[in-house]
């Protein structure tokens, strides 16, 4: 059995300025974007594309651009939707209260995804296959977000057999008895094993959308598993004893169900016409 490291969530005091590990987390997860995406324009069928259509650095500029503003405000209004609605809808000025903390990927996930309709729109590109590109860039950075979670001490996991070796004690939790890090399992299949096996999946050129279909699924089921050594947001552990599903796999769900099926839709239409 562990003992949480009790890690001071400052990384640098520069007067009134406090700079959070979190936040360098989130520069950490742009950064990995960034590099990645330069990468994968070397992949097909992006390194193909000529003429006015075809892939620049700018381009990835802009799409990180607009995908951090998706996934601020996105992750903002999805944690104030699907988590406390009720709280929120009674003191709405709040919800502008980031830094009083609450994120959710699901939400920064459809804010990200708008973000994108726009780009794809306003530079005459096809959607999908601007998801196809965005696709194998994220899972680092969902990475280096639980790491700052990690960090922070927060969201860890479920009581845990004290006999399992990497059982660990939070005091955040306000017990001592021992769980499972759950922030580290999420880093390890959403973060690093999604990565890898969406970045081998995507080095060959699939057909347009199957790549995004592909993440779509990948981190719903890797994410569902993960949710059964995660501790549920107190509010919402009603959720968990009505239903067997916490929050988090409920939302997985159509993530799920939608990735399979566009996945299959996708491999029955005809291959890209170079």
């Amino acid at each position: 059995m562990l003992q949480y490291p009790q890690i001071n969530p400052v990384a640098l005091q520069l007067g009134p300025i406090a700079i959070h590990w979190y936040g360098l987390t989130y520069l950490a997860a742009f950064g990995l974007f960034m590099l990645l995406a330069m990468r994968r324009l070397h992949h097909e069928p992006f390194v193909s594309v000529r003429g006015p259509g075809a892939w620049t650095r700018k381009d990835i500029e802009d799409m990180l651009f607009l995908g951090v503003l998706g996934v601020v405000l996105g992750g903002r209004l999805g944690y104030c939707l699907f988590y406390k609605p009720g709280y929120y809808a009674s003191h709405p000025l709040e919800i502008f209260y980031v830094w009083q903390g609450g994120m959710s990927f699901h939400g920064g996930m459809l804010g990200v995804i708008l973000s994108q309709v726009w780009f794809a729109h306003s530079r005459g590109k096809p959607f999908w296959q601007v998801m196809d590109l965005v696709a194998p860039c994220v899972p680092p950075g969902l990475a280096a977000g639980r790491v700052g979670n990690f960090i922070n001490g927060e969201l860890w996991g479920r009581a845990a057999d004290p006999s399992l070796p990497w059982a660990m004690v939070f005091p955040q939790s306000g017990s001592l008895i021992p769980r499972h890090p759950s922030q580290v399992y999420q880093f390890l299949m959403e973060g690093l094993l999604l990565f890898i096996l969406l970045w081998i999946y995507a080095r060959k050129e699939r057909r347009q959308g199957q790549v995004a279909a592909a993440f779509l699924f990948g981190y719903g089921v890797f994410r569902f598993i993960a949710e059964f050594f995660r501790e549920p947001d107190a509010h919402l552990v009603w959720l968990q004893q009505s239903t067997g599903l916490s929050m988090g796999q409920w939302l997985c769900v159509p993530m799920i169900v939608i990735g399979a099926g566009l996945w299959v839709w996708f491999g029955r239409r005809p291959a890209r016409v170079a």
